[in-house]
């Protein structure tokens, strides 16, 4: 079994909000969907899929009625080496589609399995990952200039939205980890 280095990247903000992980090739698509959900910090509450080639590549819900046979696969039996192939090949992920939170998913490295670590594993990370339902990228970026000033009309109810402190650099490692080693990688929510 190979192991595949594969960099998650979120689309359109800089400075850049990253992962770098390591699994096994013979992973489900549906499992892969779980760790980014876990590495990325989302919480697993929009629907997804990941694109190649023009092709939509997801779980079949019942009742779809955007369904089209034509680009559409039901990844359910899928592995991430249907997908990924080779060195620095791409492929989109893209959570919740109304925020649209794209990402490029880089198959960096092929590597041996290594006995001594265990799988998946994130190696590295910058930034901490959008708040749901912030309303995408430019959501996200006016959120940010809001909370650099507390006078804005908007601050205190987007602190209040917020629950908690947000702090937009903040990235644990060693939680994301830990969370790996749990039921279904430490993902909770719906889909």
């Amino acid at each position: 079994m190979r192991i595949f280095q594969i960099q998650i990247a979120l689309r359109g903000f800089k400075p850049k909000i990253w992962r770098r992980i390591l699994i096994p090739e013979n992973l489900l698509l549906s499992d892969f969907h779980k760790i980014i959900q876990t590495t990325m910090g989302w919480t697993n509450s929009h629907l997804h899929h990941f694109i190649k080639d023009k092709t939509y590549y997801s779980p079949r819900m019942e009742d779809d009625d955007f369904w089209d046979d034509s680009c559409n696969v039901d990844y359910k039996k899928m592995r991430i080496a249907d997908i990924l192939k080779a060195e620095k090949e791409k492929v989109i992920y893209e959570y919740d589609f109304g925020d649209s939170w794209e990402h490029d998913i880089l198959l960096e490295k092929i590597l041996p399995y290594d006995s001594k670590l265990v799988y998946p594993l994130c190696l590295k990370g910058k930034m901490n990952c959008p708040p749901e339902d912030c309303g995408g990228i430019w959501g996200y970026a006016n959120m940010l200039e809001i909370l650099k000033n507390p006078k804005h009309k908007e601050y205190k109810e987007l602190k209040e939205w917020l629950g908690v402190e947000f702090y937009p650099e903040f990235f644990d490692i060693d939680e994301v980890n830990k969370l790996l080693r749990e039921k279904n990688f430490g993902c909770e929510g719906f889909y």
